[in-house]
This record gives C-alpha cells, sequence and structure tokens, in this order.
C-alpha cells in the first residue's frame, strides 16, 4: 500500500507520540507499504519553524531530511498537476498545505494519514 502521511502524523510518528493510532502505527511500521512525505508538508514544517510555531531540535532541513532517510520514508514532490487541482478544490479547507496534500492524492489516487477531519470532507480516502 501507498500512503502519504500529513505533517502531524510525520512528526508523531518521529517523536513516538501517543497521538498516533495504532492503525497509522502499524500502516507506517509495515515495511512492505510505501510511506510518502510531501513537500509541501516540508515546506509547512519548516515555514512554521523560521516563524517561531514549531521547534525543532536541529535545522529544519537537517530534522526532515535525516528523519525521512532513517524512516524509510520517500519524497513526494509537488508538481504541475498537484498544484492546480489544489488551486480549483473547493474551498472547504483553508490552510494551502492541507489543500496540496489533498490534490496530491487524488493525482496519485492514495491515502492520507491525517486526523484533520476537515481534510475527509474532500473526496479523497484518509485514514486515521
Amino acid at each position: 500500500m501507498k500512503v502519504l502521511i500529513d505533517s502531524h502524523v510525520f512528526l508523531w510518528w518521529v517523536l513516538e507520540a501517543p497521538q498516533l493510532t495504532p492503525v497509522m502505527r502499524e500502516i507506517i511500521s509495515d515495511g512492505s507499504n510505501e510511506v510518502l512525505f510531501s513537500a509541501a508538508s516540508a515546506y509547512e514544517l519548516a515555514f512554521k519553524a523560521a516563524d517561531g510555531r514549531l521547534t525543532l531540535p536541529e535545522s529544519a532541513e537537517s530534522y526532515i531530511t535525516d528523519r525521512l532517510a532513517a524512516n524509510g520514508f520517500d519524497a513526494l514532490p509537488v508538481d504541475l498537476e498537484h498544484a492546480l487541482t489544489a488551486a480549483s478544490l473547493p474551498r472547504i479547507h483553508r490552510d494551502p498545505f492541507d489543500r496540496l496534500l489533498v490534490a496530491q492524492a487524488q493525482r496519485e489516487g492514495i491515502p492520507i494519514l491525517t486526523a484533520d477531519p476537515v481534510i475527509a470532507r474532500y473526496d479523497v480516502e484518509t485514514i486515521v
């Protein structure tokens, strides 16, 4: 199975946070699954760290790339189709990062692991 993880799911996984549901934990830990992390989520985390709304133990660049590699997650770039799809989505979610995740999941035909109930209101499969 191929899945896209939301930025909070990424952080919960690397921090071994209790908010990560058993289903999410099982999917991410199953080595036969391909776990994707969006470039949009990397930008979101780096932006929040630079803005002082997120504290990371090292630079966002090092923190994110090192943990992606350590956990075997693959980066999913944002391409033109993703961007145009995100722009055409109904205005259900105001967060542009989450709108990009929805667009990526739709275009790639994959579910999103997320605890954000607003994302589930789109025509996209979510796993909580």
